[in-house]
């Protein structure tokens, strides 16, 4: 173990005992944070319309505030835009961190000086616990990568803006600098491929022991890596590499493709960031299917049962009140200040003793044509055991309903999937990803059953189809990712251009 994994073991420690706690004592932080939120902003602009000074408890909460998307919430972020003060949080954000929306354009979530310090602190964290859990801490002592946007942040209200990923490149402390690639000049790149080569300059010579990125993003840098050394795995090129940090999507789907370009195994951390705030994390090795939700980082966190988000008076849920295998839609208040604010994902817990999690899809990705509501999750878990028994390996892939078959015949679902080796009988494939579906989805099930749906059908793409997507759209790199299904054909109408024969 090197000098700086040395001086750092004792603070590794220290946190994975502070983790342990916040998460044995999950429900008391929760009601300790509600209290501070409602303490802290109570004279806020916002706070004065909702009558936060009246709050005595979480009934009394959710009759006061409403559930709320962007654009609800739009008019107070406008306001803080205008330079006003004290409108959702005291004072004014420490920065806007800009993301991209399907119906409301370009959105500016608020980051405050306190929420700020707690996206890269609980990144910190969640590495320093994996230092401690597996006594693993070589990673500190060579270089790291973070694939994330560029660092150059323009001017909002006189309030700093950007990407959360370029953001978090001003939060990296001095001490960690001096081990992070790529350069700022690097990071500046817009154009994700220039980007990409120049990552690879700066990389590809180095010791490089912890590379962090989604994994579309990190499956391109390891094939770049490869076509510019013709080396068999990266694991030829980076001798020490040790760990990969990813989040934002699940990675069973890329596992397969990464590990044969890797060369074998890479211990993972895995982490759920978001624009509004760093909402839970892997705390075992190896990792048991739940990421721990970040208890008590200045958020208090409300469930609504999926089915309900878009009712009039949908059922709100706290902490203590979830239960495991239901799919919520997941809501936030935070110390920036959002306010009943749907972030759009759903999650589902794995277990209350501790509270972990999982994303189990988005609110607006799923597939209901036919009022079987088949989300995220159940795609994944229907197509992952059938490829990974029949040795398959998976590129990408989306599902969009095919109402009007061109051909005639009953409706169905068309999966739209790149493999990277295909399978020997794509039909016999396609009929055991259906019953995989039919099992976990009975709506599904009953309108197979019934003669209203005919079995899912496959269309396998050509080699890099998402990737063309993706760049076609202006969404190749960055934080973008791949809907897994749509309630729509707009994704799908566009992919139909790759078809190739089955």
């Amino acid at each position: 173990m090197g000098f700086r994994a040395t001086l750092i073991r004792p603070f590794a420690h220290a946190v994975a005992r502070r983790i342990d706690r916040m998460s044995a004592n999950a429900v008391a932080c929760q009601e300790n944070i509600f209290r501070e939120l409602m303490t802290k902003a109570r004279n806020t602009a916002f706070g004065r319309d909702h009558r936060f000074a009246q709050i005595n408890n979480y009934a009394d909460f959710t009759q006061a505030v409403p559930i709320r998307d962007y654009e609800d919430l739009k008019p107070y972020i406008e306001r803080i835009k205008q330079g006003e003060r004290d409108v959702l949080w005291p004072g004014k954000p420490a920065y806007f961190a800009k993301t991209s929306g399907t119906t409301s354009g370009v959105k500016y979530i608020p980051m405050s000086r306190e929420s700020t310090p707690l996206h890269f602190g609980t990144a910190r964290d969640a590495l320093f616990n994996y230092f401690a859990r597996t006594g693993k801490g070589s990673w500190l002592d060579g270089k790291m990568i973070f694939l994330s946007g560029s660092p150059e942040l323009e001017e909002v209200g006189g309030i700093p803006t950007g990407r959360l990923s370029g953001i978090s490149n001003h939060l990296v402390p001095a001490w960690l600098r001096t081990n992070q690639l790529p350069g700022w000049r690097t990071n500046c790149i817009e154009d994700w491929e220039e980007k990409l080569e120049r990552i690879v300059d700066e990389t590809v010579r180095a010791d490089m022991r912890l590379i962090s990125g989604i994994p579309p993003w990190v499956q391109m840098y390891y094939e770049r890596l490869l076509a510019r050394t013709g080396k068999r795995n990266v694991r030829e090129i980076f001798p020490n590499y040790s760990v990969f940090v990813y989040g934002g999507v699940n990675f069973e789907p890329y596992r397969a493709k990464l590990e044969e370009l890797a060369g074998g195994r890479i211990d993972t951390v895995e982490t759920y960031p978001a624009s509004e705030g760093f909402i839970a994390f892997q705390d075992t090795f190896p990792g048991d299917g739940g990421l721990l939700l970040n208890a008590d980082a200045g958020m208090f966190f409300e469930f609504i049962p999926a089915d309900e988000i878009f009712k009039e008076n949908p059922t709100r849920l706290w902490l203590r009140d979830v239960e495991p295998g239901v799919n919520y839609a997941l809501i936030l208040n935070t110390n920036a200040g959002l306010w009943g604010y749907n972030i759009g994902d759903t999650v589902q817990f794995v277990g209350k003793n501790p509270y972990r999690l999982i994303v189990s899809g988005r609110v607006k990705h799923f597939i209901s044509a036919f009022g079987e509501h088949v989300i995220g999750k159940e795609v994944e878990e229907a197509l992952l055991p059938v490829a990974n028994a029949a040795g398959i390996r998976i590129v990408e892939f989306t599902v969009a309903p095919r109402v009007n078959p061109p051909e005639g015949g009953m409706p169905y679902h068309e999966w739209f999937v790149e493999f990277d080796n295909k399978p020997a009988d794509l039909q016999a494939f396609a009929l055991d990803v259906d019953a995989r579906l039919r099992a976990q989805n009975i709506y599904y099930d009953d309108l197979i059953t019934g003669n209203i749906l005919r079995p899912l059908v496959i269309r396998p793409l050509r080699r890099d189809a998402f990737r063309e997507y993706m760049k076609s759209e202006g969404k190749l790199g960055g934080q973008n990712k791949v809907p897994r299904l749509a309630n729509d054909r707009k994704i799908a109408g566009v992919l139909e251009q790759w078809i190739v024969g089955a």
